[in-house]
């Protein structure tokens, strides 16, 4: 009787075992599930927060490129004009002084009008194939001029740096972009790191951040420790207009002009920071196998063309058609 109930505990004792395994392994497969389920809508969650940002830099872009594009028309009508007031009358005329500085106000109000174009990506582009490294490195020199002695300048440069297609005086204004705000973020001093290297970005990352195809990149890192941003300012950062500078010490087109840069070079430009903890910006470029162009070629240096031949002058918006018309009798 007793060898009978040992039996039949050490029985219930096999089969609660067995229960308590099955148990620990369906609540561990429970809380997997759960947390696979949790990273799922969390991913889910920031792509649908990517692709309202998306959109409305899209549409804000869409809104830039019509505002931009009416005002360059009228703006090349007014400094045409000036142009040919200034011409006419000559420097010792009463008026040139202020005939010039019309001009002046309108060629800065065009530069802003460039940078909402660069913005919407409808900026014209002279592109090349360059190493970023060597161009980088010749922007560096001027550094000196930019920044502070208070800030210190570490450079990491990939040491076989593949080439890009790109326009080479719009890699500058990114360069000198970034390199301005950063200092601005480092009033009391810093460290501020520029760096380059060759990437792979995979389908998983080119999806999530909307880039035309995943492959070989090059990237350019600028990094400060300054005092960074929250994610609210984060999320706004490459609006046109918007700024965090003090009133009159900035356009707010700076990274706007970056982004779209950027973008229309069929890029990406990623940001990185936290209050306090400073910010890096990362733009990726598509690698391409093409040498490096030693030299431009040279430009043929003639003598003014002159015709007889008959010009059929296109142009929708009538005061740039008439002023066209008047450069065209003027023989410029």
């Amino acid at each position: 009787m007793v060898d009978s109930l040992e039996t039949t505990h050490r029985e219930l004792e096999t089969v609660n075992q067995s229960l308590e395994k099955r148990v620990t392994e369906r609540t561990r497969a429970l809380r997997e599930e759960m947390d696979e389920r949790k990273r799922t809508e969390e991913e889910r969650s920031d792509l649908e927060e990517q692709l309202r940002q998306t959109q409305k830099m899209e549409a804000v872009g869409l809104l830039a490129r019509g505002v931009a594009h009416a005002f360059n028309n009228l703006l090349t009508i007014i400094l045409g004009h000036c142009e040919f007031a200034l011409e006419d009358i000559g420097e010792n005329h009463p008026l040139h002084a202020e005939i010039d500085a019309i001009r002046q106000a309108g060629e800065r109000a065009a530069s802003l009008t460039h940078q909402l174009l660069a913005f919407s990506r409808r900026q014209l582009l002279h592109p090349k194939v360059l190493a970023l490294n060597t161009g980088i490195a010749d922007m560096y020199k001027m550094l000196r001029r930019l920044i502070g002695e208070d800030i210190e300048r570490i450079t990491i440069f990939a040491s076989k740096q593949d080439s890009v297609e790109a326009d080479p005086g719009q890699i500058e204004q990114i360069f000198m972009n970034l390199v301005i705000n950063a200092r601005d973020a480092m009033p009391e001093g810093g460290k501020l790191t520029i760096e380059t290297a060759n990437v792979e970005l995979d389908e998983d990352y080119a999806y999530r951040y909307q880039l035309d195809q995943p492959g070989s990149y090059v990237m350019l890192a600028i990094s400060d420790t300054g005092v960074g941003m929250d994610v609210e300012t984060q999320n706004r950062i490459f609006e046109p207009f918007f700024t965090t500078k003090e009133q009159g010490k900035g356009t707010g087109l700076g990274l706007s002009t970056v982004y779209g840069i950027v973008k229309q070079s069929k890029g990406l430009i990623n940001v990185y920071s936290e209050p306090g903890q400073g910010t890096t910006f990362k733009i990726y470029l598509p690698q391409i196998d093409k040498a490096v162009a030693a030299a431009d070629q040279e430009r043929v240096k003639g003598e003014a063309l002159r015709g007889s031949e008959t010009i059929l002058l296109a142009e929708d918006e009538e005061g740039v058609r008439n002023l066209i018309y008047q450069i065209l009798r003027r023989g410029r």
